[in-house]
């Protein structure tokens, strides 16, 4: 892979057509070689910023993007040199796995025998060697997955642009890819923007997170910065569980279930649900929504048992 290089956007927004204010005017720094995730609802603002560094959306005017020391802002997406993974693949179908993989270097005129070899050197760390041959619709969700991933890479963009590309799998082979992706991406070192609004897929995969509501960028930071000190209420609700008994906010983790206490609470179990390496309790303790506990200590509660719960006045989430 190419050096790894920085991305900049200064003042960038997007105001559509009709009037829709799509992206407030930001300004964000992804550093070479990390995976930045934009994380956000339907309809914050995190697809467009993509598709803004893409080249596929221009920003309003002011707004620059810049990879490295290059002002890429007047660039179309064919010569900001990125690789782009979207949800629906957008492979060829008409074409071969192998085909698909080369189809950027032969656009690129990369003579034929260079060309073969790092097609096979794509198929083989995608773990799709035997596959070269097969057409697009005699593979699975999630070697379709791999084929696009390894098509984006083929080129050796600058910058590797993943929208929401594991929302159409099953649970089971998302957690998969997930694996896979971040073991690729830490082992190519390439600047990677992706964007979902699965939160355990942003933990997961992020250096860094920047969590998004109506077309701003909330907070950016780690992902324990974001899960243990958020910025705003609505970081520290959309990212994982939070309770709130009065003025206190407590993650499920960090309750604990005992006797009765100077600082415990009671309640009453609503629902149990075992799921193998740990418990999720839901307690009704009197407020405004149930608190959610979650443990690894084989209790053997049951729905209507009476319990005492404690949070440790130090797990206490606050907002920065």
């Amino acid at each position: 892979m190419a050096d790894a290089v920085p991305v900049r956007l200064e003042a960038c927004g997007k105001t559509f057509a009709d009037g829709t204010r799509a992206l407030e005017p930001l300004d964000l720094a992804v550093r070479a070689g990390e995976t930045l995730v934009l994380l956000g609802p339907s309809g914050c603002g995190k697809t467009t910023l993509l598709r803004i560094i893409a080249g596929l959306e221009a920003a309003d005017p002011g707004g620059r993007v810049w990879f490295g020391a290059d002002d890429v802002t007047r660039q179309p997406i064919e010569r900001r040199n990125v690789g782009m993974v979207f949800q629906s693949y957008a492979l060829f179908p008409n074409m071969t796995v192998a085909d698909n993989v080369g189809y950027g270097l032969r656009v690129r005129k990369v003579e034929p025998a260079r060309r073969a070899r790092r097609v096979a050197e794509l198929l083989a760390m995608m773990r799709l060697a035997d596959l070269g041959h097969r057409r697009i619709d005699q593979l699975s969700g999630g070697q379709r997955q791999r084929v696009a991933l390894a098509r984006a890479l083929a080129v050796e963009p600058r910058v590797l642009l993943l929208d929401e590309p594991l929302t159409a799998l099953d649970a089971k082979l998302r957690e998969t890819l997930r694996v896979e992706i971040d073991r690729l991406l830490r082992s190519l070192g390439i600047t990677a923007v992706y964007v979902t609004h699965d939160q355990a897929e942003a933990m997961a995969l992020g250096d860094r997170v920047a969590v998004m509501a109506a077309g701003r960028i909330v907070q950016a930071g780690t992902p324990q910065e974001i899960y243990d000190r958020p910025a705003t209420s609505f970081v520290a609700e959309f990212i994982g569980t939070m309770n709130r008994i009065g003025d206190r906010m407590f993650r499920p983790e960090s309750v604990r279930i005992g006797a009765a206490g100077a600082d415990s609470f009671p309640g009453r179990v609503v629902s149990v649900f075992f799921l193998g390496d740990h418990t999720r309790l839901v307690v009704d303790a009197g407020g405004a929504a149930p608190v959610v506990v979650v443990t690894r200590d084989r209790l053997g509660c049951k729905v209507g048992d009476v319990v005492n719960l404690a949070v440790d006045p130090a797990e206490h989430v606050r907002i920065a």
